[in-house]
């Protein structure tokens, strides 16, 4: 018996009555979601979890600066599920939310929330401004884990070089990649110990140019090249002081130590003797770097640990540490005229933005700015960088902060925050065209009905003043890939079968949905094939009988390529198709669009990939071949496989130091990297060529310019 509704009352002749409490003694609570600080100019956006009811006006939410009422402008948004208060002034706030508000419950309690208007984000004055954020807010709960899924207008791919380029989302935007040619050579990082240099000038017998591992616990996990300099992106642990552990005891602790993620470039204008010439990074882990022209952006988390301790200075646990091999101090903590608060902050971190110019050489060059808001996905345009961070409460309703910075060359200013329902995927789900920024978001959860998933496009002006959106998609379902080309979006969602959704957004204030097609299975990566076509990779779906009874359940099978046409753009089609393997079946492009070989003048399309199929034995899954597939595809053929470099397995796992990494081309011919081996082919038929082993080959030790822990 459910107590929250019934009550059993003994009567005096040994009786038993049953009465029926009514159910305003149990008012469900109201979530209710903001942030706690907004930009003067700019409309402090709070949600619901339920709507406000109709015949509610407005003006009956008030505003109060001290005990004294103030004027706002207060409306409603998305039938009664928020409210914009705007037309405020810099200072502290509080919004009174009246009771019996809220839809059918006439007795929700009267909340006040506190907040602040900000004339402008300005650098922090002291250790104390610190403090009371780190004290104010607290970790956000996370509700729904999203899968990645993994690529703004023309996409970077390769372009017309006669080698690969990596596969980066923004022309002129490049992205760090684990392996890059420039033609010549191969640099890679595959093993993360050391920095591999292959000449590739002559494919019928590749040579080991060098080897440089890495002396000093430094791990390399991304790379870009620039002419007679590469750039690595790694980290390596930070030495953190020491402290005895109370007076009544003996010997030492250790505070837990936090990584330093650096940026190393080396002077490889002889390719058999790289010799490094600058080190800088940041105390954190990295979010995401991008490079453009001769500047390079990493963008670095970093949660202090908090001891409260007095025997370690404040400053010492709430101050990211930065290094630099060109300072007199190598490691300090950051200036506190370096730190600000972002507006909507609401998570115990920072985004540490850290800007190198490669060209500086051995000094110089180099900007570090840290912000307090969490930093979780990044979108960089050529003059903008976007970082978003996640609100949760009550693990229910989630809010996007997006936060918008200017680039100039090593510098980088805040400009402005934006606050939208839901959450955002990946950087493809973010876009800028002609000055607006575009975005879509999944709001709520699968699998709850009191909070259902639905998802949401959303365009922003230039001053990240939301100007048009479409709300309200495919209810049930949350975003697995989305591509913005132009005037056109695309987003795929999936729950039991597989929508590709067509906007357009050629008008910012008026986006709407032009078309969509709904088939089996789910695309993780969509890629601009040409105009009116997209290439989609995923998986295939199974739909089996649910032994329970309902809806069936959806199983993933074999790997998916399919090719989509949107030409007529309210009516989408599927018009080829291709599912490799079954149940089990794995490429890294399906979560990594770096992984995505592409040669576009041949039309050629590569990837790694595991093939699985299912067993004779129950619910076991066996390994059948590993390596790489490459396709032609076009709009006018399809998909058509040209190379299957895989090999048959014999056993029910993969060497990972043998499995294909990266697949790039150079001339006519292409290259397969794995950890131990790098094979060459002809691209006419694939021929085999060469096989260059990875170890027992020149080995240069690069010493550090200065050690980090000193």
């Amino acid at each position: 018996m459910n107590t929250g509704r019934w009550l059993i009352v003994l009567g005096v002749a040994g009786t038993i009555g049953i009465v029926v409490l009514i159910s305003f003694l149990f008012w469900p609570k109201v979530g209710i979601t903001s942030t706690k600080s907004v930009l003067a100019g700019q409309s402090l956006n709070v949600y619901f979890t339920n709507p406000v009811r109709e015949n509610l006006d407005a003006s009956k939410f008030h505003i109060k600066k001290g005990n004294k009422k103030t004027p706002a402008k207060l409306s409603y948004g998305n039938k009664n599920t928020s409210l914009q208060v705007g037309g405020l002034q810099p200072g502290d706030y509080t919004l009174h939310i009246p009771s019996k508000s809220f839809g059918i419950w006439k007795r929700a309690e009267e909340q006040v929330l506190s907040f602040t208007v900000l004339e402008s984000v300005q650098p922090v004055t002291s250790i104390k401004e610190i403090e009371n954020f780190f004290e104010r807010v607290e970790p956000q709960g996370r509700s729904e884990i999203m899968e990645e899924s993994s690529s703004e207008d023309k996409a970077s791919t390769s372009g017309v070089a006669d080698h690969s380029q990596t596969n980066q989302q923004v022309a002129g935007v490049d992205e760090a990649d684990t392996v890059k040619t420039d033609g010549d050579f191969l640099y890679d990082v595959l093993n993360g110990e050391g920095l591999m240099i292959t000449d590739v000038r002559n494919s019928n017998e590749m040579v080991r140019a060098s080897k440089v591992a890495f002396s000093d616990e430094f791990y390399a996990n991304q790379l870009y090249i620039d002419q007679d300099k590469v750039v690595l992106i790694g980290g390596r642990n930070l030495d953190a002081p020491t402290t005895n552990m109370d007076s009544n005891r003996t010997g030492d602790r250790m505070m837990p130590t936090q990584q330093m993620s650096v940026i190393r470039v080396y002077d490889v204008t002889d390719r058999t003797n790289p010799k490094l010439i600058r080190e800088t990074g940041a105390e954190g882990y990295v979010i995401g770097t991008r490079k453009i022209g001769q500047f390079v952006y990493m963008i670095t988390n970093n949660q202090p640990f908090l001891w409260y301790d007095h025997q370690i200075s404040v400053e010492d646990q709430l101050i990211p540490k930065v290094y630099d091999s060109a300072a007199a101090q190598k490691v300090q903590p950051l200036a506190l005229d370096k730190i600000s608060i972002l507006p909507g902050a609401m998570e115990p971190s920072y985004s540490v933005i850290t800007t190198l110019d490669i060209e500086s050489g051995e000094e110089g060059g180099v900007n570090k700015k840290a912000y307090l808001g969490s930093g979780e996905q990044l979108y960089m345009s050529p003059n903008h960088l976007y970082l978003t961070s996640t609100n949760y409460q009550n693990n229910q309703q989630s809010t996007s902060e997006v936060f918008k910075f200017s680039l100039d060359k090593t510098q980088v200013h805040f400009l402005q925050t934006a606050q939208l329902k839901g959450t955002i995927l990946n950087q493809f789900s973010m876009d800028e065209h002609n000055g607006y920024f575009r975005t879509v978001t999944t709001e709520g959860n699968l699998w709850d009905e009191r909070n259902k998933a639905k998802n949401h496009l959303f365009i922003l002006d230039e001053n990240m003043k939301q100007v048009g959106s479409v709300e309200n998609l495919a209810v049930n379902e949350r975003i697995y890939s989305a591509r913005f080309l132009g005037d056109k979006a695309y987003m795929v969602t999936f729950r039991e079968t597989d929508p590709l959704f067509v906007m357009d957004v050629a008008d910012p204030n008026n986006p709407k949905v032009l078309g969509e097609l709904k088939i089996p299975g789910f695309s993780n990566y969509l890629h601009p094939l040409d105009e009116g076509h997209l290439i989609g990779f995923g998986y295939e779906t199974i739909a089996k009988k649910n032994p329970q009874g309902g809806a069936p359940i959806i199983q993933t099978g074999g790997m998916k390529i399919s090719v989509f046409d949107v030409t007529d753009f309210a009516n989408p089609k599927e018009t080829a198709s291709e599912v490799i393997g079954g149940q089990g079946t794995y490429s890294s492009v399906q979560h990594d669009h770096h992984a995505l070989f592409i040669h576009p003048t041949r039309h050629l399309f590569g990837f790694p990939i595991s093939v699985y199929e299912q067993s004779k034995r129950e619910n076991i899954l066996d390994l059948q071949s590993s390596g790489a597939m490459i396709y032609e595809i076009t709009a006018e053929r399809g998909i058509v496989q040209t190379a299957d470099l895989t090999k048959h397995m014999t056993h029910e796992y993969m060497d990972w130091e043998k499995e294909i990494q990266r697949l790039l081309y150079s001339d006519n011919a292409l290259y397969t990297m794995s950890v131990n081996e790098v094979n060459s082919y002809t691209l006419d038929h694939f021929a085999p060529l060469d096989t260059l082993e990875r170890a027992g080959h020149t080995t240069n030790s690069v010493q550090p310019l200065e050690s980090i822990g000193k």
